[in-house]
């Protein structure tokens, strides 16, 4: 582990000094989206960091200060209904949203601030439902980053062997019989796993795994559960956009994507195929040492990940003279 990684560390479980949490108020709605951000740090560039489904910035604290201590200035938003930028549903722990509209709309005015206040290049990395967001907002021309990365994009769920298509048939129908506000499972993240087991999904890392339960305790409002159905039906529908023919063909902007394999949330054939359609994508494919959060992986995961990472922005987002 570097000095760098050593020191970033010390932000798993506390914000690091100068760091600014803070409320902005969205195009989408009175309610303020909670933000967060380190302070700009010299000349080296700007990353926004878009965390997935369920989940807040607290997780990634590690990872985002390690950017930083490495010369960028940092942000991150929580999407509008998860974490502390309120709830969409009837209760208080499941995720729900009426239509993903809602989020590329968030992104693309905060996006839009955001460059405007911090220096380039501009970087947005997203990780699952986050790096589904943006690589949507960006193939349809609402952001325009100098440089990508989408860590288990939520490109597919399971079962990753039927289309999508069909997958968001059987979700309208769903919908259809009862609120969309409703949860779609009971536990977890699937609704075949108890509690306990959900770190099988996630992380081999118990120690980083354990970071997210420290932060609940201490923020119980961050605490989301279930996806709604109507949330998995717009998913689908916002997943079909992007297999639409021409969309991802249509993308310029140099795209990397980190995926594993085995993920159990998020499908991989799907982001493989994406991999194939962008025209300026590099795919880096993990096995079974690697979870869905690449980035809360153990060390040799996330190492192999960060330098991935690093290097690909000092090819498509170089410091600028």
């Amino acid at each position: 582990m570097s000095d760098i990684a050593r020191e970033a560390a010390k932000a798993r479980r506390a914000i690091p000094e100068g760091v600014v949490e803070s409320f902005w108020t969205g195009p989408s709605g009175p309610e303020p989206l909670r933000r967060i951000d380190w302070p700009v740090a010299g000349t080296r560039g700007s990353i926004l960091f878009l965390p997935g489904r369920g989940d807040c910035y607290e997780k990634w604290l590690e990872t985002l200060e390690q950017w930083h201590l490495e010369g960028w200035s940092v942000s991150s938003i929580d999407w509008r209904g998860q974490a502390l930028s309120g709830r969409l549903g009837f209760d208080a722990t499941t995720g729900h949203v009426p239509d993903f509209d809602l989020w590329v709309e968030d992104l693309a005015a905060f996006w839009n601030a955001w460059t405007a206040e911090r220096p380039g290049p501009h970087v947005l990395v997203g990780h699952s439902m986050g790096g589904h967001l943006a690589l949507r907002a960006v193939a349809q021309g609402k952001v325009r980053p100098d440089s990508l990365v989408l860590s288990a994009p939520m490109l597919g769920i399971h079962p990753a062997w039927v289309p999508s298509g069909l997958l968001h048939t059987v979700a309208r129908g769903i919908v259809g019989l009862g609120d969309s506000r409703r949860p779609a499972w009971k536990h977890s993240e699937k609704p075949e796993l108890l509690p306990h087991a959900r770190s099988r999904l996630l992380t081999h890392d118990k120690a980083r795994y354990a970071d997210e339960d420290w932060w609940r305790e201490r923020r119980p409002g961050i605490v989301m559960g279930p996806a709604s159905w109507g949330w998995i039906e717009r998913a689908l529908a916002s997943i079909g956009l992007l297999e639409a023919k021409g969309a991802l063909e249509a993308v310029k902007v140099p795209v990397l994507l980190l995926a594993t394999r085995y993920d159990g949330l998020v499908s991989w054939p799907a982001i493989r195929r994406a991999a194939r359609r962008l025209p300026r994508a590099e795919l880096i494919a993990f096995g079974h040492e690697a979870r869905h959060e690449i980035l809360r992986e153990s060390d040799p995961v996330r190492d192999r990940a960060l330098a991935t990472i690093r290097d690909f922005l000092n090819r498509t987002a170089p410091v600028r003279g």
